[in-house]
Formats: C-alpha cells, sequence, structure tokens
C-alpha cells in the first residue's frame, strides 16, 4: 500500500513560494534595483554637467560680479569713502589701460584729479574700458581691467591703477601674468588677500563688468574714445584742462 505524504498542502505552496524567490535571486526585485541606480546615476552625471558648466562660465568671465558701488555698464566710484561735499561736481574718467595716451594723461593729471577726489573736492568715477582688445587684438586692457577691480575687493584699485599706468604694457601686446603680478606687488597686495586676487584673475571675474562699461560708453552721442574727462555730464576739450591749474580752476567752476 502506498505511503501517505507527509507534506501539508500549506508547505508545499510555501516551498514553490522560495523555490520562485531562489530563482528570482531573492531579496529586492532586480527591476526597481536596476532603475533605482540607473536614476542616480542621471542625477549624478547632470550635477557634473552644471558644476562643469559653473567652472566653465567663471573661467570664460561671464561672472556677473560687479565691484563694490557700481552696476553694470556703470562708472566705479573712486575714493567712496572720502564723503563728497554737497554741490562738489562729478566727474566721470573714460580711460583703457592699454591707451598710451591715457597714460600721458595720467602723468600729468593723476595726482591732481586723485588729491581733489580724495579731499572730496569732486565726486570721481572711472569708466575703464577696453576697446582696443579688439581694436589692436591684443589681450592687453581687458586683462589689465580685470586686475584692477580683483584688486579693488581689497581696497586697492587706486594702487593697482595708477601701477599700471606707470609700468603700462606696450599697445598691442599681450598682458602677461608676471605682469600682473608685478602690478599687484606694486599694489600693496599679499598674503591671504594676494591668494583670492589670484583666483579672481583667473576666473576674470570682472571681465563682463568691464565690457559692460565699455559697451555703454560708446552709446554716449559723440563719444570718441579715452582719454575722455566729463564733469557734471560735460565733455571737457582736454587741450582747455591741460595742467593741474586749468583742471582746478574747471572744477572750482563746476562747483555749486
Amino acid at each position: 500500500m502506498a505511503k501517505k505524504s507527509t507534506t501539508s498542502p500549506a508547505s508545499s505552496r510555501q516551498a514553490k513560494i522560495e523555490a520562485a524567490q531562489k530563482s528570482q535571486g531573492g531579496g529586492a526585485n532586480k527591476i526597481v534595483v536596476a532603475t533605482v541606480v540607473a536614476i542616480v546615476a542621471i542625477i549624478a552625471v547632470v550635477a557634473g554637467v552644471v558644476w562643469s558648466q559653473s567652472k566653465q562660465e567663471a573661467a570664460s568671465g561671464s561672472s556677473t560680479a560687479v565691484p563694490a558701488g557700481a552696476a553694470m555698464g556703470q562708472g566705479f566710484p573712486a575714493f567712496a569713502s572720502a564723503s563728497p561735499a554737497a554741490g562738489v561736481p562729478t566727474v566721470d574718467l573714460y580711460e583703457d589701460f592699454q591707451c598710451p595716451i591715457c597714460a600721458q594723461f595720467e602723468a600729468q593729471l593723476g595726482p591732481t584729479i586723485q588729491g581733489l577726489a580724495s579731499e572730496g573736492k569732486i565726486a570721481l568715477k572711472y569708466h575703464v574700458l577696453n576697446f582696443l582688445d579688439d581694436k589692436t587684438g591684443a589681450k592687453n586692457s581687458t586683462p589689465a581691467a580685470n586686475g584692477a577691480f580683483c584688486a579693488a575687493a581689497d581696497g586697492k584699485f587706486q594702487e593697482f591703477h595708477n601701477a599700471v599706468f606707470a609700468a603700462q604694457a606696450d599697445e598691442g601686446t599681450d598682458v602677461t601674468q608676471t605682469q600682473l603680478d608685478a602690478w599687484a606687488a606694486a599694489a600693496g597686495i599679499t598674503g591671504d588677500a594676494l591668494t583670492t586676487w589670484k583666483q579672481c584673475v583667473a576666473d576674470e571675474t570682472y571681465t563682463k563688468y568691464v565690457t559692460s562699461v565699455n559697451t555703454a560708453a560708446f552709446q554716449i552721442p559723440k563719444f570718441q574714445g579715452t582719454p575722455t574727462l566729463v564733469i557734471n555730464g560735460e565733455t571737457q576739450d582736454l587741450s582747455k584742462i591741460g595742467s593741474p591749474e586749468l583742471l582746478t580752476q574747471a572744477i572750482q567752476n563746476a562747483t555749486k
């Protein structure tokens, strides 16, 4: 007589379920796991692309940073801590660091302008342009201007500005990192501030700002180039204010 089965129906069903799980690998569903892994991989790739694009934008000078007190297309207010007195004229000075005539202008009238600004007798704004880079094909005006505004973050704009014009790179030649570093040294940028300045220069942080100021300048009717000096909105004939005495008199005449 045949023996009766000692396995209950419930036990048989459980065995089949366990066998099925083993054949599928057991645990979590493989399809679900694969899907999660794929999603994580996609997120990682997207994050990497975004980070890479951000780095590329910084390195290509697409930062929208502006120096303190300025805005896109507007001049940089120098000697902001001087607190100009009421009624003093606003002086807008348009320069290009590659411009040889600007260097001559600075040698002749720069100390007078800066002295008046530091004494609060004028409200001075620098409009630093870079059109000569396009005209000459050199990478000169833009890196010098970017370096100056990177120096401004350490309160050294004026010192850097003066150093550039005192040892100006030849028109039509590229500015080297060695030259930029020499101007920074002359401006007195050292220590941690120098490290920050170098990164700012490498990232071309203020290139977009400089270009916006350049574009705005050439939208002014009858704007001719650099140097241009404007007192209370009136462009000056440089031949008529070509000495410290004549410039000082023009400022006094414009003071209310």
